[in-house]
């Protein structure tokens, strides 16, 4: 899904208050006094569960395959982290503060060799002497608190001096941020934006969102900016549309590189402190902080253009994700990476004016063990793997389970002769409503559920035929590439 923000400036207070009007101009010609008028400066989308990219939804078809490439699902929510759309910023003229504070004043004749200035200087003179007296009783009165102990305390350290504890946010961005980068992707025709990456390994591979650096992939110019300032041309070195996971790889990469540690994301609990890394809206080296909302949440999520959509079950969390933040880490308490900011829910529209929406407090992150295995791919073939089942489920939005359809795409078998669901005995009308141990109440969820999983891998697949429910083991199969 994607978001976007716009601030507006206020304008700022007058510098100083007009002079009165009977008030002499002392050593200043008559006429207008001017008032100052500072000028203010001001200072990246649909919905998940089906979510922004940061995840978006298009019509479902009745027989789509979940081996890939699947239709896009009802109701997709659109990037919501993400680098696909571009940032701004809107200027605003500051107001003429201060425009006609100007009086005039004539001065009055001295008179009886008396003028003014003798009446301002006695002003001064008591004045002075009120304010010695104020002084004095100041210094007396603070000497006698002294005796009875201040109450006011002052650090004697402060910002930079102060040593920041292991495990606080501050220690954690400390040491992550000169790891993240900022992508900037652009294709050949000069359309792109911006989004978020961090370092995998010492090689020099980053990993970010497919959708990040999608209109980089077939020609076009892609750059990683670290927090530094260090700006390195990159490459797309493989990307799985269907995960939303993308590898990238800096050209002439330092030899100092830190990789972010990978955490398990399979541990997470509901609760757990989250610190998400992005740059939201082209705000670079952002981070904002939450917890684990919702884990194994079905998230079916495209770019809006009604073409391929990915799936994932997925991490919540309420961190602040906005356009940008896409491809970023999300962070435990202890600095490891648990997920990929990839998608967020939002409203129909930003409430900015701009039809762009930003975080409402649902973001949704791609778990990093199975983030882990996708990159990993990529580095080695250049191309995903993806674990199938071999059968075709509709993606109508449902909550009684997956349904295997009468029809497969283009006219093909629902069911794979010889594949995995032939295999283990499932058949057209069949509705899945678990596998292993995880609820399927959809399409998308079921096929959300096999992609965290391997090819090879063995699973108990719940399933009801005829108002019965039956079990079976089923291997599942695998797929290579995103067509």
């Amino acid at each position: 899904m994607s978001t976007e923000n716009e601030g507006t400036a206020v304008p700022p207070a007058p510098s100083a208050p007009p002079p009165p009007a009977d008030a002499p101009a002392a050593s200043a010609p008559q006429g207008a006094h001017p008032g100052s008028a500072p000028a203010a400066a001001d200072p990246y989308g649909p919905p998940a569960a089906q979510a922004h990219h940061d995840a978006g939804a298009g019509e479902s078809s009745s027989a789509p395959d979940p081996s890939w490439p699947p239709p896009p699902p009802p109701s997709t929510p659109a990037y919501g982290g993400d680098g696909g759309a571009g940032h701004g910023a809107a200027g605003h003229g500051g107001g003429g503060w201060g425009a006609g504070w100007g009086t005039t004043h004539q001065q009055p004749a001295p008179k009886n060799g008396r003028g003014r200035g003798g009446l301002v200087a006695a002003v001064l003179v008591a004045a002075l002497v009120a304010g010695g007296l104020g002084g004095g009783l100041g210094y007396t009165l603070a000497r006698e608190n002294d005796s009875g102990g201040s109450t006011t305390v002052s650090s004697s350290t402060s910002g930079g001096n102060v040593k920041r504890d292991p495990g606080t946010v501050a220690a954690v961005a400390a040491a992550a941020l000169p790891s993240t980068v900022t992508i900037e992707a652009a294709s050949s025709s000069g359309e792109g934006g911006t989004g978020t990456g961090f370092v995998f390994d010492k090689q020099g591979h980053i990993v970010t969102n497919n959708h990040v650096v999608a209109d980089a992939v077939d020609g076009g110019n892609l750059s990683a900016t670290f927090p530094d300032g260090k700006k390195y041309e990159a490459e797309v070195v493989g990307n799985a549309q269907g995960y939303d996971v993308a590898v990238i790889k800096l050209k002439n990469a330092p030899s100092d590189l830190k990789p972010l540690t990978l955490g398990n994301s399979d541990d997470v609990a509901v609760g757990d402190s989250t610190i998400a890394i992005g740059a939201p809206f082209g705000l670079s080296n952002t981070v904002t902080t939450g917890i684990i909302s919702a884990k194994n949440r079905p998230v079916a999520s495209s770019d809006g253009t009604g073409s391929k959509a990915s799936y994932m079950s997925a991490l919540q969390t309420d961190a602040s994700i906005n356009p940008g933040n896409s491809g970023g880490p999300l962070l435990d308490a202890q600095g490891n990476v648990i997920g990929i900011n990839s998608a967020i829910q939002s409203t129909s529209n930003g409430g900015f004016g701009t039809g762009q929406a930003g975080s409402i407090g649902l973001g949704f992150a791609i778990p990093i063990n199975q983030a882990k295995y996708v990159a990993q791919e990529l580095i080695r073939t250049g191309k995903p793997v993806y674990a199938k089942i071999g059968a075709s489920v509709s993606l109508e939005d449902t909550t009684n389970g997956a349904k295997i359809t009468e029809q497969g795409v283009g006219g093909t078998e629902p069911v794979d002769p010889g594949g995995p669901a032939d295999k283990a005995g499932l058949k057209p009308g069949d509705v899945i409503t678990k596998l292993d141990d995880r609820v399927i109440d959809s399409g998308p969820t079921l096929i959300g559920e096999i992609w965290t999983h391997k090819p090879g891998d063995e699973v108990t697949i719940t399933y009801e035929r005829g108002g019965k429910e039956h079990t079976t083991e089923l291997t599942l199969g695998s797929r290579v590439g995103d067509s």
